[in-house]
């Protein structure tokens, strides 16, 4: 298997260029807004971008945060992992989940964690053959 490059986005242009994956998986987004999204992300909850490229494009993103929960204890959150439409089953999602398994083992992690949407079927069926467990339903009451 192909051996993915993967970088982390510190600077506004490289949180950027991760926008057109971004915009496939949180469509509510403006690009207008994103980097100082997440930009306060990161400085107010420790958020954490990787991508990577294939070429020149950015193909696949996770964003992620380290957190202590009572239920898992230290538990490293992905709250954003999308690979392009047009560049699915390439192994770019795997290669992320497997650098983030990396980072939770070094960050000395009890556990990592995610929500998906229910119809993510394809990426349901990595999580599980990545170790991931369905164990909760996700419940969101919105407010304005």
């Amino acid at each position: 298997m192909e051996e993915h490059k993967i970088q982390e986005a510190k600077t506004a242009e490289e949180i950027l260029s991760c926008w057109s994956v971004v915009r496939e998986l949180r469509p509510h987004l403006k690009e207008s807004n994103f980097v100082s999204l997440v930009e306060y992300q990161r400085e107010h909850n420790y958020y954490r971008l990787l991508y990577i490229r294939d070429g020149s494009e950015v193909v696949a993103i996770c964003g992620f945060r380290v957190q202590h929960f009572l239920l898992s204890g230290k538990t490293l959150y992905i709250d954003d992992l999308c690979t392009l439409s047009t560049a699915k089953r390439q192994g770019f999602g795997g290669a992320l989940l497997d650098w983030i398994t990396k980072i939770a083992k070094e960050e000395n992690c009890d556990a990592t964690s995610l929500d998906s949407g229910y119809t993510r079927n394809d990426a349901h069926r990595l999580y599980l053959n990545k170790g991931f467990i369905l164990e909760s339903h996700h419940f969101r009451k919105t407010l304005q």
